[in-house]
């Protein structure tokens, strides 16, 4: 067998896989026991035998196949995760093959040539000034700058690592002052306590911020927790600001808190991991009003930009912030050297950094800008359609209106109902949903992600859950 032979033989067990999940005729997810998985599998004999190749290699490819969550089976419907134009999934194949780490220029100077050219189209969008290249040269200090990063978490820690050195410059060297503390939501990703931690600073100095119902910043009471803040001895490290949160897809209102934190010395930086994609589209983009005004802003393409996973942009509006964020020393990297680009290296957590861009730009090369505005447009109108739907019947209701495309819902009856609902919906295999809590209360969720989803989907499901219900409430 050759390369070429299992790559055809990867490319038909693909199509086949993509055909039987875009007709629904499988279970979109099964969750059989890992070592049920594992016997399927026969890893063991595999590893003894080295012999995952030919006919081998097909009957592996099938049972796996068959084994994973289907996310391109319109009744997958859980999770903020893509179902990726193939043009992406296989630009990521090209970048698995040819394997060239990227941090550094001269490891994949094509690669890094990309990511560049992508980050400044994404501040674009953002209405921050793109960077320009001479050589290994950025041509001025004062524009905007970026890295795509291995997902949002590693993205917000980032960002707030950058906050850190704007603040306190020698903190890297000197360590964190423990009266630190940031401002953020309770609905804030909880990337953010995880980078609080990591940060030496603890996610108990994240202080909550007054909210509306809706679970957005009041950009109103602002002042008032700056002035406790103050009165504590703390200082702030940042403002943290959603564009989309994560359980339920509210905005902030960026252009109020972004003013506040410009007249009070604070950087602000927005966590727009799913909803900064609203920028793309004409309709949608004033979710994000007011988004230039921040100071650094994360945004997925692995949600709402049909990218494999991972890929997530970490942007700032000065340079120099994330310039300042990382110290290194290692004299096999980092020398004197002729180059005809840049090394991103010190603007990245990561070292052996894969070429992330070449994903996204497979993505939107094949779709094209416009491509991606049709595609989030159509999702956030098929979210408000789930919405008025569930709203006529009777027995449904919503958290809330939805600002993009995930709508949390509930059947009549208790929390522990919708929980029992979606572990009856995913052990028959007919539909994946996820839940979230909101004001106390627990929600059915569903994040319209794939493009074949439509309203018939949508209506079998509330007949499902219907149905299921009735079921489960019976007397035994």
């Amino acid at each position: 067998m050759s390369f070429r032979d299992d790559a055809l033989v990867l490319i038909e067990e693909l199509e086949r896989y993509e055909s039987v999940s875009r007709a629904a005729t499988a279970r979109v997810v099964g969750l059989a026991p890992m070592s049920d998985i594992e016997e399927e599998l026969s890893l063991e004999r595999h590893l003894e035998r080295g012999d995952l190749v030919g006919d081998e290699y097909r009957s592996f490819l099938r049972k796996y196949l068959d084994a994973t969550t289907r996310l391109h089976d319109p009744r997958s419907l859980a999770h903020q995760v893509a179902v990726p134009h193939y043009s992406g999934a296989l630009a990521a194949f090209l970048g698995a093959y040819t394997n060239n780490p990227m941090a550094i220029f001269e490891m994949g100077p094509a690669a890094v040539t990309i990511e560049c050219f992508l980050v400044n189209w994404l501040l674009k969008k953002v209405g921050w000034d793109p960077s320009a290249y001479r050589g290994n040269q950025e041509l001025a200090e004062t524009h905007g700058g970026g890295v795509l990063t291995h997902g949002g978490s590693l993205a917000n820690l980032t960002a707030l690592i950058a906050a850190r050195s704007k603040i306190l410059p020698n903190a890297w060297e000197d360590g964190t002052p423990n009266n630190l503390v940031i401002l953020a939501p309770n609905d804030c990703h909880y990337s953010i306590s995880r980078a609080a931690g990591i940060l030496g600073i603890g996610s108990k100095a994240i202080v909550p911020l007054d909210v509306e119902a809706d679970g957005t910043i009041l950009p109103e009471r602002l002042g008032s927790t700056l002035e406790a803040v103050k009165g504590a001895g703390q200082s702030v490290l940042c403002v943290v600001a959603n564009a989309g949160t994560t359980a339920v897809g509210q905005f902030d209102r960026l252009r109020p808190i972004g003013t506040w934190c410009r007249e009070n010395g604070l950087w602000l930086h927005v966590d727009g991991a799913h909803g900064t994609s609203a920028l793309l589209s004409p309709k949608h983009r004033e979710l994000l009003d007011g988004i230039e005004l921040a100071d650094s802003l994360v945004w997925d393409a692995h949600k709402l930009m049909r990218t494999p996973g991972l890929c997530t942009a970490v942007l700032v509006r000065d340079c120099r912030t994330l310039d300042a964020a990382f110290h290194q020393d290692a004299s096999y990297l980092f020398h004197e050297k002729s180059q005809p680009g840049v090394d991103l290296i010190h603007r990245t957590v990561e070292c052996t950094k894969s070429g992330l861009g070449l994903k996204l730009f497979g993505a939107l090369a094949a779709m094209g800008e416009n491509g991606i505005a049709e595609y989030v447009e159509r999702q956030f109108a098929l979210a408000k359609w789930a919405y008025s739907f569930l709203t006529e019947q009777s027995d449904f209701e919503c958290a809330l209106v939805p600002q993009c495309n995930i709508v949390c819902f509930r059947v009549q009856g208790g929390d522990d109902l919708q929980l029992r609902i979606r572990d009856v919906l995913i052990a028959q295999g007919s539909y994946h949903l996820s839940t979230a809590t909101f004001n106390g209360r627990r929600y059915l969720r569903m994040v319209l992600t794939n493009p074949a989803t439509d309203i018939d989907h949508i209506k079998e499901l509330v007949g499902c859950i219907r149905t299921t219900s009735v079921e489960l409430q019976a007397p035994r």
